[in-house]
C-alpha cells in the first residue's frame, strides 16, 4: 500500500518563528568555526548549540511535538558521533573539504555526549519556559 501523499503534506509546515531562530543559531555556529580557536566553547558549547539548531530547524519545518523534536535532533547529534568514531570524512573521500570536516567532525569525543543531552534539555526547557510565559494569566476566582 503506498503512502498517502496528502497526508506526507500535512505533516510540513513553515513556522517563521523557529526559522528566524534557527538563521540565527546557524550563524552563531558559522562564527564559532570560524573564529573561536578554543578548548571549550568550539567543542563543547558548539555541540550544544548543534543540537538545538538541528531542533529550531525541525520545529521550522515539520509539524512535530517539543519531544519528539528533541529526541530527533539528539538521534541526528549522535550518528554524526558515530560517523566520527569510524571516520565518516575519510571514507566518504571528503578529508580536503573544509565543510566535510566543520560539519560531520574529525574526531570522536565521549564528552560530546553530554553536550547534546544538554542541548536537547535546553530545547525542551527553553519550550516549556516559552509555553508557560505565553499562557494568559489564571482568572481571579469569584467568591461564594
Amino acid at each position: 500500500m503506498q503512502p498517502d501523499p496528502a497526508n506526507r503534506m500535512k505533516r510540513l509546515r513553515f513556522h517563521t518563528g523557529y526559522a528566524l531562530l534557527t538563521l540565527l543559531v546557524f550563524a552563531i555556529e558559522v562564527l564559532i568555526a570560524l573564529y573561536v580557536r578554543d578548548q571549550f566553547v568550539r567543542p563543547y558549547l558548539g555541540d550544544v548549540l548543534a543540537v538545538i539548531l538541528v531542533y529550531l530547524g525541525l520545529r521550522a519545518v515539520l509539524r512535530i511535538g517539543v519531544t519528539a523534536a528533541a529526541m530527533a535532533a539528539f538521534a541526528v547529534a549522535v550518528t554524526v558521533e558515530f560517523g566520527q568514531l569510524i571516520g565518516i570524512v575519510h571514507l566518504l573521500g571528503l578529508s580536503n573539504s573544509a565543510v566535510a570536516r566543520t560539519v560531520l567532525g574529525m574526531g570522536f569525543e565521549g564528552w560530546d555526549f553530554v553536550a547534546y543531552v544538554a542541548g536537547a534539555g535546553i530545547a525542551v526547557l527553553a519550550e516549556a519556559a516559552a509555553t508557560a510565559a505565553a499562557r494568559p494569566p489564571p482568572r481571579p476566582r469569584r467568591g461564594p
